[in-house]
């Protein structure tokens, strides 16, 4: 029996009770709260290897109860719950750092196969460069998510670490948009593109003080890397 545990955040009691019902017939161990407030609370005490955040929910919606958990941790995969209208709440959830979004409503079928992806890429992550790497002035750690620099040691995401790893696996190559969100993201979709500029420009800040490296965007096409040699 799969014994990872979830944490799932949902307010209306019906999807939350079927929802948590079929997560524990497949084997999951769910901590089910109805708020945000209490999504962080039990974050910290029950350490679940995956969260599922509605996006609105009393005390604290899912988008703060994010933002306290990412600032927690920058490893554990978040999915966001959306109502199939809200295009700006699937934009903002991926820009606060979560891994995905499923749109209202969903299938259990489809919640179980996002679950097992960001699990599995979690503990076996083919995306990532092992070993310390050089890039320009700064140092890449790819396996523990830091990088280190003029401004010391920086802790990052485990989804800006991908793609680092990716990049750098690319140097000095035109990388494709589609190619990018495949290989790091598991689909090319719009609003996970949108997601994926916001986490280059989080890795431009990384990298600012060496005018050697860049993540030059070529319109229309994708990125190109450049770092030296």
């Amino acid at each position: 029996m799969n014994k990872s545990k979830i944490l799932l955040a949902e307010d209306d009691e019906t999807l939350a009770f079927v929802t948590a019902d079929n997560l524990n017939a497949k084997g999951y161990q769910v901590i089910l709260v109805n708020n945000g407030a209490q999504a962080v609370r039990s974050f910290e005490t029950e350490k679940p290897d995956l969260c599922i955040l509605d996006v609105m929910m009393p005390e604290k919606d899912g988008f703060e109860a994010a933002r306290e958990i990412r600032a927690k941790s920058k490893e554990v995969p978040i999915l966001f719950l959306t109502a199939k209208s809200m295009k700006d709440d699937k934009i903002e959830g991926l820009s606060l750092g979560a891994d995905d979004y499923i749109t209202k409503p969903f299938s259990i079928e489809e919640l179980v196969l996002r679950i097992e992806i960001f699990l599995k890429r979690r503990y076996v992550d083919l995306n990532r460069t092992s070993g310390i790497i050089q890039i320009g002035s700064y140092t890449f750690d790819p396996e523990n998510y830091q990088i280190s620099g003029a401004d010391g040691k920086q802790d990052m995401t485990q989804r800006e670490a991908e793609l680092l790893s990716y990049f750098y696996k690319h140097k000095n190559q035109l990388s494709k948009r589609s190619d990018i969100l495949i290989a790091v993201w598991g689909k090319d979709d719009y609003f996970l593109g949108r997601s994926m500029d916001v986490f280059v420009s989080r890795l431009r800040k990384f990298f600012e003080k060496d005018p050697n490296i860049k993540i030059e965007n070529v319109h229309g096409v994708g990125y190109r890397f450049t770092a030296p040699e």
